[in-house]
C-alpha cells in the first residue's frame, strides 16, 4: 500500500460536501487501505478521504481507548447523530483537537459527548456505533470533513483568531498545499 499526501486547509477539495460513494469495489478498497497507512503514518486517529485529495463520503479510524480497547473500522457513506453540544468554556487539556490537515496545530473546541455513527463497510455491510468521549469526538471530526467543515471551522474566539493566526504564519489557507506523512517533519 502507499501512503498518501495529506491535503492542508485551503485546498478546495476539504471546504466543500463529499460525494456518496456509489460502488464499493477494488479501487475503493486499495483507497481504504492507502488512507489507513496513511493514517497510521502520520499518525493520527481518523482520516477522511477529501483529506488526501479525494471528495466521497468516506473516513477511516484507528483508536485504542484508555481501557486498551480498539476502535477500528471504515465508514462509507456515513450517517452521524449526535447528542446537544455541552454548553461554556472548551479545557484546553481535556477538549484539545487537532487535525491532520491542519498539521501540528492544536485548539480546543467543545464536541457532543455521544455520537450514533451509521455507515457501511468495506464489504458492503450496514453497522451503528454508539459512541461517547473521545470516540464521539474522533467521528464528528471525519463526518464534518466530509461536508467540508474543518474543526478551525467551529472554533470560538480567542482560540478562532490563534488558528487563523497559525494559517496565516505557515502560509497555507491556500489551493495545492500537502504534507507527506513519514517524509515531511512538522513540528508539533
Amino acid at each position: 500500500m502507499a501512503v498518501l499526501p495529506i491535503r492542508i486547509t485551503g485546498d478546495p477539495v476539504l471546504h466543500e460536501r463529499a460525494q456518496e460513494v456509489e460502488e464499493i469495489d477494488e479501487g475503493l478498497a486499495a483507497l481504504v487501505h492507502d488512507m489507513e497507512d496513511t493514517m497510521s503514518t502520520a499518525p493520527g486517529v481518523g482520516l477522511a478521504a477529501p483529506q488526501v485529495g479525494i471528495p466521497l463520503r468516506l473516513f477511516v479510524y484507528n483508536w485504542r481507548d484508555e481501557d486498551g480497547a480498539l476502535h477500528r473500522g471504515t465508514a462509507i457513506n456515513p450517517q452521524l447523530l449526535i447528542s446537544p453540544p455541552p454548553v461554556g468554556v472548551p479545557d484546553p487539556d481535556d477538549d484539545s483537537e487537532g487535525c491532520l490537515s491542519i498539521p501540528g496545530e492544536r485548539f480546543p473546541l467543545l464536541r457532543s459527548h455521544t455520537a450514533l455513527l451509521r455507515a457501511v463497510d468495506l464489504d458492503g455491510e450496514p453497522y451503528e456505533v454508539l459512541a461517547t468521549g473521545w470516540l464521539a469526538r474522533i467521528f464528528q471530526h471525519e463526518f464534518d470533513h466530509l461536508d467540508g467543515v474543518l474543526y478551525a471551522d467551529r472554533l470560538v474566539d480567542p482560540h478562532a483568531r490563534a488558528a487563523q493566526r497559525a494559517i496565516r504564519r505557515n502560509k497555507w489557507g491556500l489551493p495545492g498545499k500537502s504534507w507527506l506523512p513519514g517524509r515531511d517533519h512538522l513540528e508539533d
